[in-house]
């Protein structure tokens, strides 16, 4: 069951539907009639309801649009009943001397269609089969988008393009002046004709970006010039982007030539700043185009449906990353033994998929801790300050209806009650953003959880920051956009932007951190002090709310796999209707933590104990729990992680020689390996395998790659 609109926005758009609806009724009574003034008046006001629904109305467009109610069948509609009523206002025997102005208003609309026709040429011209990120892609003939009002909102176009036409026709109802009405119908018709020969330009020779064989000649150019090693594939939604960005900086760091393949368009302007090349391949036919490159390794931070495409590539070897490692079954979808190998942070998640029995052999599993922990700042003691910040980060209900998934439902305000009775305590919510997406009574949960923290902020009285905080948050979020967004006008298509983004500049990712770290202290000291805060988006990340929390309240999620790194202290809302034994035996990341029933009645315990060590009974499990989760701190993380690409490299390297000596015995096999592939390569000498990457690394590749 959809979540119920709020009362406003219900009422909004009833009103919008009414005024339409009234106005083409009025016009029609009025056409027939006839009756100048309220035709006027109903024309304007539809025109007005118009701009107001493509204003703050864009679903109801939409809705419209489906009903075969668009933009077009309703201006056209407007103005026949407006000329229909400039006819029975004018005398029988005048009625040929609107015959021009009738001719014209045609004109216009036959413009109109055109200019939609030839911007679905242009669209087509400007999809191209691959696209890139920080990769100069200067040979295919890039240029700027066509402006938006031309090429993609033909329900914005119409009435502004038509919007002369109209104004002369209602002038000519008052005034009883052709002129005007001609005026304003040649003033549309040749705004029309401009616009339709903008776009017929585009299609010149010349004018147009290069076409698919030559795109695919030039992708296959690239890739055999810049030999990619190891690389990052992703494939989601457009929330998901998180999952594949946690993984750019590890990336970068490891030797060899990495790369990211995308598999949807919109992908490419969510993936975060890096200097990695990045390009994104939508379609299987051009996606199989790396089988014939030096690519060997792809690692997957997510299972997605396109997945399996990628997995059909023999010359690659696969392995899963996931985007963060908690309890849930999630953590070890079956799914995963499609995979060569499986990365995991430290022995609890080899356990885990031992325990699951999901197909995961063990000696495919391989520990690497989680080298994107790196920002998080071990713990320092107990809060000094006036305040205990305290980070309730729980998770979303997820799609099983599992009541133990997510704590918002049946504790979340139990626990932000609690948490905000106390003085001494200064709370950040950060909710899950796919919260209420499934069941709306978390969303509902959700939304009287932020109602709670605005009356307590309310009452609290907070202390205002000095001013100059709020310059140096503007400042540094100016530098960030400049960054980061403000290249790109909103008008710009997917060339435009891999146009902007074709010369790659090094240190560019470096630059982005280090003004989001600048951003984020900035962030910090803007806020009143002890206020409360909701924390949504991007920015903040939540690896900069654990560094400013000195207590963690969670669900059964990744989010405490990561927030143990810090080693301080964390509690689990337990939802599960298991008794609390039971549930820390289900759950190993729950062993350190405190265990919080859904009244949230061990809440002041809990704050006690975080302010003073000598009750923190937990310290000792949580840095044992630690070494269990994560892995040992030496050798770091990344270096684990770069040893399971070369080693995977050096198995694929392997992999692809034993494919050649089968291919010149002309025996086909599949893809696993042949025993007997070793004895003879004694004997036999290979094809010449892929030979290992020359030359100096690429912008984010670490020194002295040795082709992992």
């Amino acid at each position: 069951m959809p979540t119920p609109l709020p009362h406003r926005q219900t009422a909004v758009r009833a009103l919008i539907t009414a005024l339409l609806a009234a106005s083409f009724a009025t016009q029609v009574v009025t056409a027939l009639l006839p009756h100048a003034v309220l035709l006027i008046a109903a024309t304007g006001t539809g025109l007005v309801t118009e701009a107001a629904l493509y204003r703050w109305q864009r679903s109801m467009a939409s809705a419209f649009a489906k009903s075969h109610a668009d933009v077009t069948v309703r201006q056209v509609v407007r103005d026949l009943l407006l000329v229909v009523g400039l006819l029975r206002i004018e005398e029988q025997d005048q009625e040929t001397r609107c015959t021009p102005l009738l001719a014209g208003l045609l004109l216009f609309y036959v413009l109109h269609f055109a200019i939609q026709a030839v911007s679905l040429l242009v669209r087509r011209t400007r999809t191209l089969p691959v696209l890139t990120r920080n990769i100069d892609a200067s040979a295919l003939r890039l240029s700027p988008a066509p402006p938006a009002l031309l090429l993609r909102r033909p329900g914005h176009r119409l009435p502004v393009f038509g919007l002369p036409a109209t104004a002369g026709l209602l002038a000519m109802a008052a005034t009883d002046e052709r002129r005007i009405a001609a005026a304003g119908i040649a003033l549309s018709v040749g705004l029309a004709a401009v616009g339709l020969g903008q776009l017929l330009l585009r299609l010149l020779p010349g004018r147009r970006p290069a076409c698919e064989q030559e795109v695919l000649d030039w992708f296959d150019a690239w890739l055999a010039e810049y030999r990619p090693t190891v690389g990052l594939y992703f494939s989601g939604g457009a929330s998901s982007a998180y999952q594949a960005n946690m993984w750019l900086q590890p990336l970068a760091r490891l030797d060899g030539r990495p790369l990211i393949v995308l598999r949807e368009r919109f992908m490419l302007q969510r993936l975060a700043a890096t200097d990695i090349p990045v390009v994104c391949l939508p379609r299987v036919s051009t996606l199989m185009r790396l089988e014939q490159s030096t690519l060997q390794v792809l690692i997957h931070p997510s299972n997605s449906g396109k997945t399996s495409q990628v997995l059909r590539i023999p010359s690659i070897l696969h392995t899963f990353v996931n985007h963060g490692e908690s309890d849930k079954l999630s953590s070890c979808n079956p799914y995963a033994k499609a995979y060569d190998e499986v990365w995991v942070a430290g022995p609890a998640a080899r356990e885990r998929y031992a325990l699951a029995d999901v197909g995961v052999e063990d000696k495919d599993v391989v520990e690497i801790g989680r080298p994107q922990l790196d920002a998080i700042r071990p713990g320092d003691g107990p809060p000094t300050g006036p305040y205990t910040t305290v980070l309730y980060a729980p998770t979303w209900e997820g799609w099983d209806g599992n009541p133990g998934n997510t704590s918002v439902v049946a504790a979340g305000e139990n626990l932000v009650r609690e948490l905000l009775a106390d003085p001494g305590v200064r709370l950040l919510y950060k909710p899950h953003p796919l919260t209420g997406s499934v069941d709306p009574r978390a969303g509902a949960a959700d939304l009287r959880i932020r109602e709670l923290i605005r009356a307590a902020n309310r009452q609290r009285g907070n202390e205002a920051p000095a001013s100059s905080a709020g310059t140096e948050l503007a400042d540094r979020t100016a530098e960030l956009d400049r960054l980061t967004t403000s290249a790109f006008r909103t008008s710009a298509d997917h060339v435009e932007r891999m146009l902007l983004q074709s010369v790659p500049r090094p240190e560019h990712a470096e630059a982005v951190r280090a003004a989001t770290a600048a951003w984020e202290e900035a962030y910090w000291a803007s806020l009143p002090v002890g206020e409360h805060q909701v924390v949504m988006g991007a920015r903040p990340t939540i690896y900069d709310c654990f560094n400013r929390a000195d207590l963690l309240i969670s669900d059964v999620s990744s989010v405490i796999s990561d927030y143990i790194a810090s080693e301080k202290p964390y509690a689990v809302a337990n939802t599960s209707g298991l008794p609390e034994d039971a549930f820390r035996e289900t759950f190993p990341t729950v062993r350190a933590a405190t265990v919080l029933t859904p009244d949230a009645s061990g809440v002041p315990a809990l704050l006690a104990a975080v302010r003073d060590p000598g009750r923190d009974e937990l310290a000792g499990a949580r840095a044992e729990l630690k070494l269990h989760l994560l892995g040992p701190a030496e050798p770091s993380s990344q270096v684990r992680f770069n040893a399971a690409a070369e080693a995977l490299h050096a198995a694929a390297g392997k992999h692809r020689e034993r494919a050649a000596l089968r291919m010149a015995s002309g025996i086909p096999g599949p893809r696993a390996s042949l025993d007997t592939a070793g004895a003879q390569s004694a004997a036999v000498t290979p094809p010449a395998a892929v030979p290992a990457p020359s030359g100096p690394p690429a912008a984010g590749a670490g020194e002295g790659a040795s082709g992992a």
